[in-house]
């Protein structure tokens, strides 16, 4: 059965869970601050230009974190694979999540998380105003790709995106 409503700011429930009707990767996205490593989840996520090579985030203009990768010239995305979901959660409740994380730093001293499907090391190129969000456009400097399955998330729960 299909619900039709008129969006409406004293019921973001339903409208939230339409939106989570469409199935997405997950990433997390970090960035260096005068704080140490800082990390946020985001599946808001998406390529934009191959030339020149621009991706794309959006971040809560509220959130705490949003705040840093606001201020910070460069950071990196990275495309969990299925078997990082813990990795995931523990991200999306710390921000500082990665002082207890196995790291490296790249040559812009952004953290680098291991083990993704893939991950792109940006430098800021864009802010764009969308509502309660920010849509950060990021040039990539460098990619990284491997192999393996995707997390996904649907309906507000994690799951796999499996290769035949």
């Amino acid at each position: 059965m299909t619900h039709t409503f008129v969006p409406h700011k004293d019921d973001t429930r339903t409208l939230r869970d339409a939106f989570g009707r469409f199935a997405t990767g997950v990433t997390i996205v970090t960035c260096n601050s005068e704080d140490g490593p800082i990390c946020i989840t985001a599946n808001s996520f998406s390529s934009l230009s191959l030339d020149p090579p621009l991706i794309m985030w959006a971040g809560d203009r509220n959130s705490r974190r949003f705040p840093y990768f606001h201020r910070a010239r460069h950071f990196s995305v990275h495309v969990l694979s299925s078997d990082q979901a813990e990795l995931c959660f523990g991200c999306s409740k710390d921000a500082h999540a990665l002082r207890n994380i196995d790291h490296e730093l790249c040559e812009n001293g952004t953290p680098l998380l291991p083990d993704c499907l893939a991950r792109f090391e940006c430098e800021q190129h864009a802010y764009h105003d969308a509502g309660d969000h920010v849509i950060v456009v990021g040039r990539v400097l460098r990619a990284s790709i491997a192999e393996g399955d995707a997390l996904t998330f649907f309906a507000g729960k994690f799951g796999q995106f499996a290769q035949k």
